[in-house]
């Protein structure tokens, strides 16, 4: 059964239609290795057996029939932001616990439309807010390559459980580096697609203008699978795209002679990591090797990536995140008067890192200061992505580190946030230019640690990144599980 563990989601598939597998048993040997493993890593809120049991049922009777929809019968786990309904959504955070969305959100409804087996709710920073998931309101997960350091975040427990092989694959939410900076730390690829490539109707929203909703899988093939599945036009979202969306399948294996690989000389900076620069170097050699031109690009405003990230998601933190306040859902902490019962409901229900970020993002919208910080903001927004319009003028794709450095340890950083931010350096001007972008692993360090390389893509241009982040994965043909969960 261990073997099930190498198998890709077409294969898998494969076997779940010619009944050489059922459905039932392979959720089953998911729930076990959740049971035996989970213990130490911590990636699950909730496991949801019973539920998952009675979904591969229904997806046995469905591939009996001949209906089995593109991942009929695959167990996969779900980030806890996402409205699921009849099932608690928490965000990681007090202040929803008890919450049970009366709705699913699109995403889940179109897995649900592909026939999928819902393990259960990962674990995540407080509200999508944090680098490490050391912010969960409830538990702290812990990388599967060493107990001692963290996953990386938000989508810590999603990348987790993926790379522990404790489900096929997993959704997360990518703000500024939430799915591909723990697709890196953790070994395992996840993708950021474009903004507004992927329904938003349903995720509980953090940053309106940069949450995207996307996968984390063990290898490129299921990412793009699970992309053809998520990816469309919504009239749920106002800001959903609406193109038709190619099958993201058919460009892996397509040779990449003659294309521009763009490497920023702004990313290749004081403080990165000796292992991680040479990784990153020799999957750039990988590259050349099969016909790809490396052109030097720039990108002169990613200085002020940081500081514009961190004015424009917390102004809308605290705008998305005034609805809790005890009323009509959540948590409720009684006062003598309404406004005390807010201060007292808001107060016990939030954790310190989203408090943090409140007091920020209102501050930043608050009379006198708006013009100074949130519109000046959106102005230096606006010539990031020019600098990457720009940049595209001379390549087809970029190529970057995921993280200056690999996973460190937990609570190295915990009193330090900016240190913790700067985690994100990479990746969040990706998220203010809305770019897609994939972090693929790439090699380990000197304490086998893995290592990420983020490749970015024009608007819409998933499919190319896929095709890029699939010559390095058949190239480097790295160890999908740490040996300690193949036992």
């Amino acid at each position: 059964m261990e073997d099930l563990l190498k198998l890709n989601i077409i294969e898998l598939s494969d076997l779940l239609k010619k009944r050489e597998i059922t459905s039932v048993e392979l959720t089953n040997f998911y729930l076990e290795r959740i049971k035996k493993y989970d213990q130490y890593i911590q990636s699950y809120l909730m496991v949801t057996g019973e539920k998952a049991l009675d979904m591969a049922r229904e997806a046995n009777k469905r591939i009996e029939k001949g209906e089995a929809g593109r991942l009929e019968g695959i167990p996969l786990g779900i980030k806890d932001i996402l409205c699921t309904k009849g099932m608690e959504t928490t965000c990681a955070s007090r202040i929803l616990k008890g919450f049970i969305p009366p709705y699913d959100a699109t995403v889940i409804k179109r897995l649900h439309g592909d026939g999928y087996v819902h393990l259960g709710r990962l674990n995540m920073d407080e509200f999508a807010m944090g680098s490490s998931t050391e912010n969960s309101a409830y538990q702290v997960t812990k990388n599967p390559w060493a107990l001692d350091r963290i996953p990386g975040g938000s989508s810590g427990g999603s990348a987790a459980a993926t790379a522990a092989g404790l489900c096929v694959a997993s959704l997360g939410t990518d703000t500024g580096g939430s799915i591909r900076q723990p697709a890196g730390l953790c070994g395992v690829v996840g993708m950021k697609p474009t903004y507004g490539r992927v329904s938003r109707y349903g995720l509980v929203a953090f940053a309106s203008s940069l949450d995207q909703i996307g996968p984390l899988t063990r290898n490129v093939i299921d990412c793009a699978v699970v992309m053809n599945t998520i990816a469309g036009h919504d009239p749920l979202d106002s800001t959903s795209i609406p193109q038709p969306v190619p099958d993201y399948t058919e460009m892996l294996g397509r040779d990449i002679k003659g294309m521009r690989v763009g490497i920023p000389k702004e990313y290749f900076i004081q403080g990165i990591e000796p292992d991680v620069n040479q990784s990153v170097k020799e999957a750039l050699s990988i590259l050349e090797r099969n016909g790809a031109t490396i052109v030097d690009i720039s990108l002169p405003h990613t200085e002020y990536a940081v500081a514009t990230y961190y004015i424009i998601c917390t102004a809308e933190a605290s705008s998305n995140l005034a609805r809790y306040d005890g009323v009509k859902y959540g948590l409720r902490v009684e006062g003598k008067d309404i406004i005390e019962m807010y201060k007292r409901t808001r107060f016990a229900g939030f954790g310190k890192e989203v408090k943090r970020r409140i007091i920020l993002g209102t501050y930043v919208l608050s009379s006198g200061y708006y013009d100074a910080y949130y519109r000046k903001a959106g102005q230096v927004r606006t010539l990031i992505r020019r600098d990457f319009e720009e940049a595209f003028r001379t390549c087809d794709v970029i190529a970057t580190p995921v993280s200056p450095t690999t996973a460190f340890k937990v609570g190295e950083k915990a009193d330090d946030p900016l240190q913790m931010y700067l985690s994100d350096i990479f990746t969040i001007p990706v998220n203010l230019a809305g770019l897609p972008a994939i972090s693929v692993p790439c090699g380990l360090d000197s304490s086998s640690l893995p290592i990420g390389l983020q490749i970015i893509g024009q608007p819409l241009d998933e499919a190319r990144i896929l095709q890029v982040a699939y010559v390095i994965e058949q190239e480097k043909k790295l160890k999908k599980i740490p040996d300690r969960y193949l036992t």
